[in-house]
């Protein structure tokens, strides 16, 4: 007897594929109506991707820069509503975002 067995013994009226991970979780972060600002600046010398405006808790603004920083592979930080990536990304950051569901607003550059 295997598990799959055991398994149909202990809850008879279970639909194998019917649970919580096929549900639509729906949207990753809290949605807002205004845009999101995305500008680029040089700190020592050194580029930087700053996004400003995210009105939403400050567990999405981290979750959101995690998000970020994975998809690039890169390094930043995020605190008081700003969030900071090293590098000139603004491409591909405002694309991801628009995917998300975002807009985005381009300011500079």
């Amino acid at each position: 007897m295997d598990l799959s067995d055991q398994l149909k013994n202990l809850f008879p009226d279970h639909i194998p594929g019917e649970g919580p991970e096929n549900v639509d979780p729906g949207p990753k972060y809290w949605m807002q109506d205004d845009p999101i600002i995305c500008k680029y600046e040089k700190r020592k010398g050194k580029p930087i991707t700053l996004l400003e405006g995210y009105k939403g808790s400050d567990a999405d603004l981290k979750g959101l820069a995690k998000d970020l920083k994975t998809l690039l592979g890169v390094g930043g930080s995020a605190k008081e509503g700003t969030i900071i990536i090293q590098g000139d990304y603004r491409d591909k950051i405002m694309a991801y975002l628009k995917s998300c569901g975002f807009t985005v607003k381009r300011v500079g550059g």
